[in-house]
């Protein structure tokens, strides 16, 4: 199984002191957490892709891109990918380019985006955010796997001819995950395609991930790529720990309550309650997410947000420390011998998928 952090890299006030990091500041702060995770023993980060204020990961490429050159095992995805005002042409070219730069450590995750005022800044209309993201992404789909596609459709100007380049690495497209928190369009996408499914549930009862995660799952049998157990599965969550769980409590609290996305709303308490935000100790942590496991069954891929809500980079790097030393082993160990035989330990990488290729198939591909 797959554990990692992801960052949607908003720049917030810290209310213990009132400072604001800049923006240059928060971008190098991603570089270190991303760091970070590597040297724990974390095995995928993960970038959100924004272009608003308080957000700075406007371009998750460029991003990625450096940390190819700087990271040596971790895998480099996107939280969000924004299939819906990026034109797939150039998803299929910049993210093909960033595989070979990364020597094939690099996945993706579908987003629609859900900032209206976004749309209109790349042309798009919001209103036609589900038909985006399912054109936009039959359109990738196929330029990652043809080499010349003649293509026409509603929401960009035909392609005859074409060939995005450079062609995925040894002819594997990178492994596509679709994001979705509760857009059942997009559950059945990635089920019709064989594709992952992410529910970034961190706002949401378990309750709905089940319901989301279980619609996957069928879909998934159905459109025949295997049983509903083996469907590649993901989930979110955030988590604040200190060793004592009154002090995880007692430190994260004028965060919760300040920050835009938390504050002024249910308490501290209540959220936890309601959603995947664990604050405690590292077994607290270890046994809630577990429980997702109970909820949704065996899955592939842990992300947790870490370095939100004003939180200084020093705090950050302290939870990686904890989350790497006494969480993620735990959950290794449990999350293995719980997995009945026939069930994907995680998503495709690079590597596997390559390993498993019979001799020729690549240029069979690449003529089909």
């Amino acid at each position: 199984m797959q554990f990692g952090v992801f960052t949607v890299g908003d720049v917030t006030t810290d209310p213990t002191d009132g400072s604001t990091p800049t923006e240059h500041q928060r971008i190098k702060a991603t570089l270190a957490i991303a760091r970070k995770a590597e040297e724990v023993g974390l095995d995928v980060f993960a970038t959100g892709e924004h272009h608003n204020p308080p957000f700075v990961p406007s371009s998750p490429t460029t991003l990625l891109g450096y940390l190819a050159a700087v990271t040596e095992r971790i895998t480099l995805s996107t939280s969000t990918t924004l299939i819906t005002t990026n034109d797939p042409v150039r998803i299929a070219e910049e993210y093909a380019y960033l595989q070979h730069l990364a020597d094939g450590r690099v996945d993706l995750m579908m987003g629609r985006g859900n900032t209206a005022p976004v749309y209109p800044w790349f042309g798009k209309d919001i209103r036609q955010g589900i038909p985006l993201a399912l054109e936009n992404y039959a359109l990738l789909h196929r330029l990652w796997r043809e080499d010349v596609v003649d293509w026409e459709g509603r929401f960009r100007t035909p392609l005859q001819g074409f060939t995005a380049t450079p062609r995925p690495l040894d002819g594997v497209p990178p492994f596509v995950w679709h994001g979705s928190i509760r857009s059942p369009e997009i559950a059945e996408q990635a089920a019709y395609y064989g594709d992952g499914f992410f529910h970034n549930n961190i706002f949401w009862p378990m309750s709905h991930t089940r319901q989301m995660v279980a619609l996957y799952r069928e879909r998934f049998a159905h459109h025949g790529h295997g049983a509903p157990e083996q469907a590649i599965v993901g989930l979110g969550g955030q988590v604040f720990m200190r060793r004592n769980s009154q002090d995880a409590v007692r430190e994260f609290r004028p965060y919760f309550d300040n920050a835009p996305v938390y504050g002024h709303g249910p308490s501290l308490e209540e959220f936890t309650e309601q959603t995947p935000l664990t604050v405690g100790s590292p077994h607290q942590v270890v046994e809630r997410t577990l429980d997702f496991r109970e909820a949704v069954g065996d899955y592939q891929r842990q992300l947790f947000l870490m370095d939100h809500a004003g939180l200084p980079l020093k705090t950050v790097l302290e939870q990686l420390d904890i989350l790497g030393e006494e969480v993620v082993p735990v959950l290794r160990k449990e999350f293995a011998s719980m997995r009945p035989p026939g069930v994907p330990e995680s998503a495709p990488v690079h590597p596997a998928v390559t390993a498993r290729r019979t001799p020729g198939e690549h240029q069979e591909r690449r003529a089909g």
